[in-house]
């Protein structure tokens, strides 16, 4: 298995079978290494409907003849588009071909703009995903509140991404606290740095993250993680 930070949110997973995109945001993003146009997914998972994270959704979609799979409402505003859909909700899980997915409560908001109105896509979420025996937890942007306990009480959380910007999102204290109530193994810091509001210093985070006997990897965007490099 594969794992390649991609910058901001956004994480692209290799299973070795199949290939999963999350949240891309490539096109317009001033720290992406790598063009939309070039992604190769057969499922496109999405946390929220903020522009940062849905950005290239619809074209990666389109070129890969592949779903996207969200919450319900913001599934329905990409059908509308004449994309392929998978809509789902908060605490609903389901196998596909790739593995188990559940989509987790996160504390945030999720809108588009459409002719300068904010349209309401659903609340925003997390994605758990189970795949073959290990599990990655992607936070998607989230404020840090107690419910987030729960996610680590049931899984064993090999591996998560956490956002660490602040401003829109925890920032790093924040996330420090996260990263133990959720018993991660490993946690990559993301949604940082893309822009000056949400700058952070990601190998400090890393090195608070070993003193809680987590280990911290702060990817720079194109950056990789093997399977073998996460110590299962």
């Amino acid at each position: 298995m594969k794992l390649t930070y991609l910058g901001h949110s956004s994480v692209h997973i290799d299973t070795g079978e199949y290939k999963l995109i999350i949240d891309p945001f490539l096109t317009g993003n001033p720290v992406a290494t790598v063009r939309a146009e070039d992604i190769q997914a057969d499922y496109v998972l999405l946390t929220h409907g903020h522009s940062d994270h849905i950005g290239d959704a619809e074209a990666i979609a389109r070129n890969n003849q592949c779903p996207i799979i969200a919450i319900v409402e913001l599934a329905d505003y990409f059908q509308a588009k004449g994309v392929e859909t998978i809509g789902m909700n908060l605490g609903g899980s389901h196998s596909f071909p790739f593995g188990k997915l559940k989509f987790t409560p996160a504390l945030h908001s999720s809108s588009v703009q459409v002719d300068g109105t904010n349209v309401y896509l659903g609340v925003p979420a997390g994605i758990l995903l189970e795949l073959n025996g290990f599990t990655v937890y992607h936070a998607g942007d989230t404020a840090l509140f107690s419910d987030l306990q729960l996610v680590g009480h049931r899984s064993r959380i090999d591996l998560a991404f956490i956002p660490i910007g602040d401003y829109f999102t925890m920032g790093p204290e924040d996330a420090l606290t996260a990263a133990e109530w959720i018993n991660a193994r490993h946690v990559v810091p993301i949604h940082y740095n893309t822009f000056d509001l949400i700058r952070q210093d990601g190998n400090r985070f890393a090195e608070e993250l070993g003193k809680l006997g987590i280990t911290g990897h702060a990817l720079q965007p194109g950056e990789e993680l093997h399977h073998h490099q996460l110590s299962l």
